[in-house]
């Protein structure tokens, strides 16, 4: 029998799981990405409407992703004892909930306070699905998976703008603003959302009536990672999911990619309006253009990875590409190309976390996952916190949309020198797994960890 003959019951039973779980994860995932990046489209209406002030608008983005972070590692650590299913069919109500609380934003207080409680409810969902990713894909799968479900944020970018844009000509509708009819039609859809995912999503694979056992039997210990850190109780082993040094560098990156992101993705429909566009419809369907690059960048790069392997090397090459294109961006002084040169920079930026995601779940398995993921998206995500608020800052200091881009420039060149300080250590935490005793296993613990 061939290594391809032997492997065909696990690629046949990894396309069905993919073919049953995608759509769920990435629908959820989609309007996580929608509801969380509508704001930028209200800036400007926001601004006039309850006068919110640009520094005000970029503490009250940030803060979203500041009570995010916090909840992130209690959120999947109660993940891990109740279930996919059910846990993330919470956070998509809860969050739907308030997303649509937001047409009641009467002044900074109340935006603040209401992005607050929308990032504490939607804390932990995009750990979450990573570890459920983790349940059922073997890690030579687990690029594709990853790949496929950053679509979602791709395909929120090219038609959650245009859409919540259109939401917005609603201005006067029930004597409501158009923001607020972005905010509730939105709000109401996520909760119909986690409804789906209740009566949809099965916990693990032996909860799945669609395989047969022997399928969800190799599912299961397909997934499993050999040879990494897999205990089933956090006392003793906080520095597993915590304080190794290569958790620490991913976090980092990603700490940095998340500031560039979305310190330019919060206020990129401003810098579309600062020439000349006034239609909120043409704005976000211009904004949405930066989605059809990005999709690219999370289908191609997978791909790449595929063929050519070396994961490290292809996210230095995309943080080197970033840096490069937010050079061009500064020397230019063209608006309709710098407009340009952030469309390819999304390319690269979201190409990017399909990589990073695989070399994260590559290091950890069961409780160590479910922790260590969490730490690594909370620490990355306060990134999202601190580049729209310094991007704020630095606007509202300069009164330039430009300005903020130096700094931008500047964090880009931190994540370029961290790429090789994290292939160092990968290199010197395989040397040691080869040298060492073998690791403890989550085994039937983890195997029923998840169950709904």
């Amino acid at each position: 029998m061939t290594t391809n003959e032997h492997d065909l019951p696990h690629e046949n039973a990894t396309r069905k799981a993919m073919a049953r779980l995608l759509p769920v994860l990435g629908i959820a995932y989609f309007m996580s990405y929608v509801d969380r990046t509508n704001i930028a489209l209200a800036k400007t209406s926001l601004e006039a409407d309850i006068g919110l002030g640009a520094a005000a608008y970029g503490l009250g983005a940030g803060l979203f992703f500041l009570s995010y972070a916090l909840l992130e590692v209690p959120s999947n650590l109660v993940l891990y004892r109740v279930g996919a299913r059910v846990w993330i069919a919470r956070i998509a109500v809860t969050w739907g909930a308030v997303s649509a609380a937001m047409m009641f934003v009467q002044d900074e207080i109340s935006f603040y306070a209401l992005r607050l409680l929308l990032g504490a409810t939607e804390a932990g969902l995009f750990p979450a699905l990573m570890y459920t990713v983790t349940l059922w894909f073997s890690q030579k799968h687990r690029v594709t998976v990853v790949g496929l479900i950053y679509t979602a944020p791709c395909v929120a970018i090219v038609i959650g703008s245009p859409m919540g844009g259109a939401l917005m000509e609603l201005q006067g509708v029930g004597g409501l603003h158009g923001w607020q009819w972005m905010f509730l039609v939105e709000g109401l859809v996520t909760i119909l959302v986690g409804v789906l995912v209740w009566f949809v999503l099965p916990g693990r694979p032996a909860d799945a009536k669609w395989l047969t056992r022997e399928e969800a039997d190799l599912l299961a210990e397909r997934a499993v990672t050999r040879g990494v850190p897999s205990p089933t109780r956090m006392r003793g082993n906080l520095r597993l999911a915590f304080g190794r040094p290569t958790v620490l560098v991913l976090a980092s990156i990603y700490f940095v990619n998340q500031a560039i992101s979305s310190g330019i993705g919060f206020n990129f429909p401003a810098l579309l309006q600062s020439l000349g566009l006034k239609s909120p419809f043409l704005i976000g369907l211009l904004a949405g253009g930066g989605g059809i690059t990005a999709l690219a960048g999370v289908l191609f790069f997978p791909w790449l990875k595929r063929r050519v392997g070396r994961e490290v090397q292809l996210i230095g090459l995309c943080a080197g590409a970033g840096l490069l294109i937010l050079v061009g961006f500064l020397s230019s002084a063209n608006p309709l190309w710098r407009i340009s040169l952030v469309f390819v920079a999304n390319f690269f930026a979201l190409g990017t976390l399909p990589l990073f995601w695989s070399i994260a779940m590559s290091r950890m398995s069961g409780l160590v996952a479910v922790a260590g993921l969490a730490f690594i998206n909370m620490v990355g995500i306060t990134g999202g916190f601190a580049g729209p608020y310094a991007y704020g800052l630095v606007e509202e200091a300069t009164g330039s949309l430009i300005a903020p881009y130096y700094l931008i420039t500047a964090a880009s060149c931190v994540g370029v020198a961290l790429v090789p300080v994290l292939a160092l250590c990968i290199r010197r935490e395989k040397q040691h797994e080869d040298t060492a005793e073998p690791l403890p296993t989550a085994g039937a613990d983890t195997a029923n960890a998840g169950a709904s």
